[in-house]
């Protein structure tokens, strides 16, 4: 799942995923997206930071402990803090803009 309001990006990265045999949903607002998350429960969330609604990073550390199987994937076109007390082996920081080669690691990790 993707949560970021720039349709363009979602758009692009829906299409890479999906052939490569992923199921993507995606949101453009914060709220739109963690209303999404209990009904489609992801395996993997992309999350941007600076949203129209909030700031996804803030929502951070409430997503992971109310999905705590979720992989994090956090963007940002800066660097921002990262929000204290995520569990390190279970989100990661993507700078934007994000090329195909920052998802590959995907194809590595298998199919969540």
């Amino acid at each position: 799942m993707i949560i970021d309001d720039e349709v363009d990006l979602c758009l692009l990265m829906k299409n890479y995923l999906v052939h490569r045999q992923y199921t993507v949903h995606y949101a453009l607002t914060l709220k739109e997206g963690i209303d999404m998350l209990d009904s489609f429960q992801p395996d993997i969330l992309f999350l941007d930071n600076n949203l129209p609604d909030g700031i996804g990073w803030n929502k951070a550390k409430e997503i992971m402990n109310h999905h705590p199987r979720l992989s994090l994937y956090l963007m940002s076109g800066y660097q921002p803090n990262v929000p204290d007390d995520l569990p390190t082996d279970k989100f990661k920081v993507i700078q934007k803009p994000i090329s195909f080669a920052d998802l590959d690691f995907l194809n590595r990790n298998g199919k969540d």
